[in-house]
């Protein structure tokens, strides 16, 4: 089983940090909570231990890899063309429970965008995942801790339970206290589609929108 290792998620201790950053930075998967459900950071860069998520997850490589970054700046880097839309939506929910998805980056590996061309990514209000992406100097994958089409996880023990097995080392932060997941809208220049409605609803999206319309409408 994976070695469980308490983190303050408040003040997270930077020795716990740099630990889960250097297995990272060898490949490995770590289990870690978000200010939703708990997830799986992995350097997004490195495809073999984006193809270690999906094996633990049992899940399928047709689908794209969310991103978890530390500041809209990170995002741009991960992203290109992105719709004027975007930065009015950062402003307002980030952080937060949102994953906009837009344009990829030639320099994203095909295995994160699912060869769709397309990246989604959050900047999540939670301090254990932001001081991880702080050491490691970029973004993480944030996919959800379970296997494909089971329940998310809300603890370190419920994480270890399902996938401990696969995992070097899971930061345990206490149980989630928001088990909505995000809300997810793939964004382009003339429209919006609300992929999955989360934890923040189509009336706050829309207020933001304004006349941009939404695709299917």
């Amino acid at each position: 089983m994976a070695k469980i290792l308490e983190i303050d998620p408040i003040t997270p201790q930077p020795e716990r940090v740099a630990r889960a950053a250097e297995l990272i930075r060898q490949g490995c998967v770590v289990g870690l909570p978000t200010d939703t459900v708990y997830g799986l950071a992995a350097d997004p860069f490195n495809v073999a231990a984006v193809e270690r998520i999906f094996a633990a997850k049992g899940r399928s490589p047709e689908a794209p890899v969310l991103l978890l970054v530390d500041s809209t700046e990170m995002a741009a880097g991960l992203s290109k063309n992105l719709p004027a839309a975007f930065h009015f939506l950062t402003q307002r929910f980030w952080p937060g429970p949102l994953t906009i998805v837009v344009e990829a980056s030639d320099q994203l590996p095909g295995i994160v965008t699912a060869n769709t061309g397309r990246v989604g990514m959050r900047l999540p209000a939670a301090e254990i995942p932001r001081a991880l992406i702080r050491a490691l100097g970029g973004p993480i994958t944030g996919t959800s801790a379970n296997v494909s089409g089971h329940s998310e996880c809300r603890s370190a023990a419920e994480v270890d339970a399902v996938l401990g097995k696969m995992l070097p080392l899971i930061l345990d932060g206490g149980s989630s206290k928001n088990i909505i997941p995000s809300t997810v809208i793939n964004l382009r220049d003339e429209s919006w589609e609300l992929v999955r409605e989360g934890a923040i609803q189509r009336t706050e999206l829309e207020s933001v929108f304004g006349g941009l319309k939404a695709a299917g409408r």
